[in-house]
């Protein structure tokens, strides 16, 4: 889908669209995918690939500024989806232990099936994020 007519895009960086996650289990979490879209960040580059993780890590200063969460997991990997984003990935105290020191996706199922992205819940959200400066 086309940023301009997808609910959950929230603003393009120099390294490529940022989109709220289809799954909103963790509040906040995002994705990052690269323009011009490549398989790996290994095919960037050497600026490029300096210039997308920067731009991840600002998505994750932008999350926290957002939410309360105390951590942010970040995560390229490409094995379902081999084209070049980045899994931004917020964490909260809330979440029980052990799966606050385990992977996002070591979450129950139910909680992922409870927590899907809805346009007119999470848009307060997406605006939240586009109001932040270097966003």
């Amino acid at each position: 889908m086309k940023p301009s007519t997808d609910p959950s895009f929230i603003c393009q960086m120099s390294s490529g669209y940022v989109y709220l996650s289809q799954m909103q289990f963790l509040r906040g979490y995002c994705i990052l995918s690269s323009e011009p879209v490549v398989a790996s960040i290994n095919d960037l580059l050497p600026d490029a690939r300096s210039v997308f993780l920067l731009d991840m890590v600002k998505i994750g200063d932008a999350i926290m500024k957002v939410t309360d969460a105390f951590r942010i997991n970040y995560g390229i990997m490409g094995n379902s989806h081999p084209v070049l984003h980045a899994h931004i990935v917020p964490r909260y105290m809330w979440e029980p232990e052990k799966l606050r020191k385990g992977l996002p996706w070591d979450h129950p199922d139910i909680f992922f099936e409870a927590t899907q992205y809805d346009a007119i819940r999470d848009q307060i959200l997406v605006d939240e994020l586009r109001s932040i400066p270097q966003m």
